[in-house]
């Protein structure tokens, strides 16, 4: 099959251990993300196959329609809303996704949470600048950790939090909430008293429009003057705009973000770049080798399945 792979940031994947699985094909990666439809439709015209990273690219209704050769989209990791489902189906496309462990995700909060309490950042500025010790950090021991969902990556958060010695307060659906009681783990009583109460708040939502903008700045106005937000999940999870007046008006005081509403950001474009109190990583939450092995290998077994007549992982 001819296949085509955007996205492809680090150029990687043709490192990947997992890439001889598509030693039979024909493949072209693309170390970028085109958003215009004539670029898209360029780039993607000869594929028979697109694997998708995560939801870099869109496949619209429109770009659909525009690419006749198209037979099977594979999809990294679970398939979310990035996909018009409906206009593959139409169009007889067959759609195939996979599953990763959401460990790296959850380890890239811990990461976010230290190195957001303890000022790494800065203090490693300091020192290759040629000066010492300039702040006093804080512990994640002894905090309360608010994690707001509690799937499977939430619920790893809580484990690791809870092994640092964080207090954790969960908050969700209620559904998410009984889970979080029968672990053991506290809940809160109400969406007021998770922000208010919170040092730390970790989203862990999925995207979906039940949550899309589900935290408000009302929301964020609760948060203490020194509470952290971290989120490594979807920017759209939180109203637009507010997280940077709430971090300005310093309510939380801090932020740490691995997301963003347009991505990649480039030219430190995203205005949460230019804030002192926010720490900014370039979307690394699920950008991990033994991730990425795991997710292309689904994605790689998902093609030779299709050629093979085998859909199993089929969407639609």
């Amino acid at each position: 099959m001819k296949i085509v792979i955007p996205d492809d940031y680090q150029d990687c994947v043709r490192n990947l251990d997992c890439f001889i699985k598509l030693q039979k094909h024909d493949v072209q990666i693309f170390n970028d993300t085109v958003h215009e439809l004539d670029a898209q439709v360029e780039r993607f015209k000869d594929a028979e196959a697109i694997v998708l990273t995560r939801e870099r690219t869109a496949i619209t209704r429109e770009l659909i329609d525009r690419l006749p050769h198209l037979k099977l989209i594979s999809q990294t990791g679970k398939m979310a809303s990035h996909v018009d489902l409906e206009a593959c189906k139409e169009h007889g496309i067959v759609v195939m996704d996979g599953r990763g462990s959401g460990s790296a995700t959850a380890e890239m909060n811990l990461l976010l949470i230290l190195a957001a309490l303890r000022n790494l950042v800065p203090e490693v500025n300091r020192l290759q600048s040629g000066q010492w010790q300039g702040s006093l950090g804080r512990q994640l021991s002894g905090k309360v950790l608010g994690v707001y969902g509690f799937g499977r990556i939430g619920q790893q958060v809580c484990q690791l939090g809870r092994a640092f010695g964080a207090n954790i307060l969960v908050w969700g659906r209620e559904s998410s909430l009984s889970r979080a009681r029968e672990m053991g783990f506290d809940v809160a009583q109400s969406k007021q008293e998770f922000f208010s109460k919170s040092d730390i708040v970790c989203l862990q939502l999925r995207l979906n429009k039940e949550t899309l903008r589900i935290v408000t700045a009302a929301d964020l106005a609760l948060m203490k003057s020194d509470a952290l937000l971290v989120n490594a999940s979807r920017a759209e999870l939180i109203e637009s705009g507010a997280l940077y007046e709430g971090l300005k008006a310093g309510h939380p005081g801090f932020a740490a973000i691995d997301v963003y509403e347009q991505e990649p950001v480039l030219m430190a474009a995203d205005p949460l770049l230019q804030l002192p109190n926010c720490l900014c990583t370039p979307h690394l939450g699920f950008v991990e080798k033994d991730n990425y092995e795991a997710y292309f290998g689904v994605a790689f077994d998902n093609i030779n399945d299709f050629v093979d007549g085998n859909v199993k992982n089929r969407v639609v």
